[in-house]
């Protein structure tokens, strides 16, 4: 499975969630962190949690792997998992106005996911 396939499977679980804003941004040629990040938010710090439960149970269902990386995630403000070619970001959403990631990673492709 490759890293695009990881990230559309992070997005529809986001998705699934009710998560807003979900945005994938391919930065392979801008930086070699990641494939992929994905940048979304949730409404409250329990909704967060609940999004980045249902990517971690998503991915290790359809792909079998696990994040090599988890923070943020007790708080509930900003949560990160990091799986090497694909890391996702989910934020309360005066959290994402201050950070800003997308203007961040500007350079990269952005594709806003929609349920299809």
């Amino acid at each position: 499975m490759d890293s695009e396939e990881l990230a559309e499977i992070a997005a529809e679980a986001c998705n699934d969630l009710k998560a807003k804003n979900i945005h994938l941004i391919r930065i392979d040629e801008v930086s070699s962190i990641a494939d992929w990040i994905l940048i979304t938010e949730g409404l409250s710090d329990v909704q967060v949690r609940s999004i980045i439960r249902s990517v971690e149970n998503r991915l290790k269902e359809k792909a079998n792997i696990l994040p090599l990386r988890k923070e943020g995630i007790n708080e509930g403000k900003w949560a990160l998992l990091d799986y090497g070619d694909l890391i996702v970001n989910v934020l309360l959403s005066e959290q994402r106005a201050f950070y800003k990631l997308e203007a961040f990673w500007s350079n990269g492709m952005t594709k806003i996911y929609s349920n299809k």
